[in-house]
């Protein structure tokens, strides 16, 4: 098998979800045999925003031929990774590189996992809902956007709200009676909004 690691390994992360890895190729000498390429092992060490540390599944790209870079897809936002570099040849891989750390900068978060509109009254309506299930980041607030629908399903003004982002609920107040309102949730980060879900709730005709 190789002699040697590949040296000077350096990672450029291009945005949360992608970066681009260096290194130099190893003299041909300590090859030891046929240059088939190189693999790069890469795995999340873990989420920035969520402590939590989980099985670690290691993932491996191959590089073939005499290459000195390579990309690495798919990465998770806002996530603290690891990897080295190993040349290959007929008989099997070299040893590693030292284990290089790289961090992806934040994303936009997913949905937020729920949204449950309840306790209808003349007036109001009370919303409650469950943060993302990844949050790709710091969430820095939620946007409740709503608007009546009236008979014919056309759709009324559109209000536009902003929640802090460790509240978890709230109560919706002055709404018409007896009218059908449309909801629009969704999540952000410094970077943006996520996907939003949507919901749709009557306020009561009379007490």
């Amino acid at each position: 098998v190789p002699m040697v690691a590949p040296g000077n390994v350096q990672v450029h992360v291009i945005n949360s979800t992608l970066a681009k890895v260096h290194w130099d190729p190893v003299p041909v000498k300590t090859v030891r045999g046929h240059l088939q390429g190189y693999k790069v092992y890469y795995w999340k060490v873990q989420s920035l925003s969520r402590r939590s540390r989980r099985h670690v599944e290691k993932k491996i790209l191959t590089f073939r031929g005499n290459k000195t870079f390579g990309m690495l897809p798919g990465l998770e936002p806002y996530s603290s990774y690891k990897l080295n570099v190993r040349v290959v040849n007929g008989k099997g891989e070299g040893p590693a590189s030292p284990d290089k750390v790289f961090k992806t900068p934040e994303g936009v978060p997913s949905s937020p996992s729920f949204l449950k509109i309840t306790n209808p009254t003349l007036d109001s309506l009370t919303l409650e809902w469950g943060s993302p299930t990844h949050p790709n980041g710091v969430l820095i607030s939620y946007i409740l956007k709503f608007q009546p629908i009236n008979n014919t399903h056309e759709l009324g003004p559109l209000v536009e709200i902003r929640i802090p982002a460790n509240e978890s609920s709230m109560i919706l107040k002055n709404l018409n009676y007896s009218t059908r309102y449309k909801f629009y949730f969704n999540a952000q980060t410094s970077v943006g909004s996520g996907s939003q879900i949507t919901e749709e709730a009557v306020t009561i005709m009379d007490e």
